[in-house]
């Protein structure tokens, strides 16, 4: 019977006998704090020769951003469908079941298509370094496994080297370890994601995997040869002109100048962190090149839609400030490579603007299974992979608690929403590619400053409307920024660890 279903599935004749064609399976991979520096992206100095044939072996999109440039705001909103203020989760640790208790997630919709739903790494969001090895701020009602491994990155933690002693998360801090890739969390994501794949290639189950890699989030740790891979002389350091901060609002100057403990570094610290930034990217490249070549010696790459992304992007000494958490390009751009089995275009890249909320629509329609309820946000860009020109939505939205930023092909236009006067910038992202100059207060740029405003206005309107059919309960306590470990320990979502693959339960 396997040997005639495969016959009629490569003559094209499911469809005229009336049989159901084979579902698509999703391979989603996720890399945690990674911008746009990878060999696909045309960096001249990173090697990620893994990615760089999966951009060949599909498409890349130049203008995908990130609508909340922090961790889990992030994975949130694209893992829902839906924008922060509809989710509910718009600061770090909350959870999406205390606002929207009935919602259909990504992978839930999987689900009810008969997909077996597998997250191995971090897709929620998870206190790295601190909660890996944890379930971390993870939605139970996702998956039907969750293997959630930890390594020596996680365990030696004394021999880490931080700008603030002791502080790994949140401070630039590396380690150039010993011992091989498997010994580190990410090796192991990658080694129990091809258990999980040689299960499905057997049983012939549709799925959706998700492979959550947690470099190259600080701390900055990869095995040393991945060090050995750069000459730090050749690192150039990002400079930031004499009175650049005058010509931004006060609240652009806050968010790159919030880490008190990072502004100002030396050029050796500098140098030092985006070494160790480079060689924590390649790490991640290689474990994502282990499952990449899983998928194909399995036989599954035909049968399999493929999205790389990242959860959003990073400062690393650009406008002076490093890490994430601003409206800058640095931080909200994110790579994204899609690949897909009957795709008609590869290799090639668009210019096509996308929200990582557009993932949700856009899976769905690539897999050809049954699209999401009406309420989940977004738009579908699978068009894009048959057509690079394509131009799906006009224009790609980010925000923070007090700020949201517009990008067109042409411009970039912020508006801050907790400070009088001078609230507002403006770039030419064409003439101005690095964001250093705001036109905002030129009268030459005045009608477009008036034309992105209204527009802006009209997308904020809509992305912090509640949507209909689905129940949402606001933060009761507005102050409330999320749960810590133990408090999700005592709610019971840390628990239940599974560290290895097993095969999923009978639903």
């Amino acid at each position: 019977m396997k040997i005639i279903a495969a016959t009629l599935l490569a003559l094209g004749l499911f469809a005229s006998m009336g049989l159901a064609a084979k579902p698509k399976n999703v391979l989603f991979i996720i890399s945690d704090d990674l911008n746009c520096n990878i060999g696909a992206y045309g960096h001249p100095l990173v090697k990620t020769p893994h990615l760089d044939q999966l951009a060949r072996d599909g498409m890349l999109f130049e203008n995908a951003y990130t609508n909340f440039p922090v961790c889990g705001q992030s994975r949130s909103s694209f893992l829902t469908g839906l924008y922060p203020e509809q989710n509910g989760v718009v600061h770090l640790r909350q959870l999406i079941r205390d606002h929207v208790p009935d919602v259909i997630t990504m992978p839930q919709h999987f689900q009810q298509q008969g997909y077996t739903a597998v997250r191995v790494g971090k897709l929620y969001h998870y206190d790295n370094p601190l909660g890996v090895g944890s379930n971390g701020h993870d939605d139970p009602a996702s998956w039907d496994v969750r293997v959630s491994p930890y390594g020596r990155d996680r365990i030696e933690e004394d021999k880490i080297w931080s700008v603030t002693p002791g502080r790994f998360g949140a401070s630039m801090s590396w380690h150039a370890a010993e011992g091989t890739d498997d010994e580190q969390t990410d090796g192991m994501v990658a080694k129990e994601s091809i258990r999980a794949l040689e299960y499905f290639a057997e049983t012939e189950k549709p799925f959706f995997l998700g492979v959550g890699f947690y470099r190259p989030h600080t701390p900055f740790v990869a095995p040393k040869k991945y060090f050995d891979l750069y000459d730090p002389s050749e690192i150039e350091i990002p400079r930031v002109p004499t009175g650049y901060l005058e010509t931004l609002p006060a609240p652009a100057v806050k968010s790159i100048r919030s880490r008190k403990h990072e502004i100002d570094l030396s050029d050796e610290i500098m140098r030092k962190s985006i070494h160790a930034y480079y060689a924590s990217i390649s790490f991640m490249d290689a474990q994502v090149g282990r499952v990449l070549q899983a998928l194909d010696e399995l036989g599954l790459r035909d049968d399999t839609v493929i999205l790389f992304t990242s959860d959003h992007g990073y400062h690393m000494g650009e406008h002076g400030y490093f890490q994430k958490t601003t409206l800058f390009e640095d931080a909200d751009r994110v790579p994204l490579i899609v690949s897909t089995p009957d795709m008609k275009t590869r290799g090639e890249s668009t210019g096509a603007m996308v929200e990582m909320v557009d993932f949700y629509r856009t899976l769905s329609e690539l897999a050809e299974v049954n699209l999401p309820l009406e309420y989940i946000q977004g738009e579908s860009f699978a068009e894009v992979l048959n057509d690079p020109e394509a131009s799906p939505r006009p224009d790609a939205i980010t925000q923070l608690v007090n700020g949201y930023s517009l990008r067109t092909p042409r411009y970039r236009f912020t508006q801050w929403s907790d400070t009088p006067g001078f609230s507002t910038e403006l770039y030419d992202r064409l003439s101005d590619p690095a964001e250093m100059v705001n036109l905002a207060n030129d009268p030459v740029y005045a009608d477009v400053v008036s034309q992105l405003s209204d527009r802006l206005a009209e997308r904020i309107a809509n992305i912090t409307t509640p949507v209909d059919g689905l129940k949402f309960t606001p933060p009761t306590d507005p102050k409330f920024r999320g749960y810590s470990r133990d408090q999700l320990v005592e709610l019971g979502m840390a628990g239940d660890v599974q560290a290895t693959w097993a095969p999923p339960a009978a639903r």
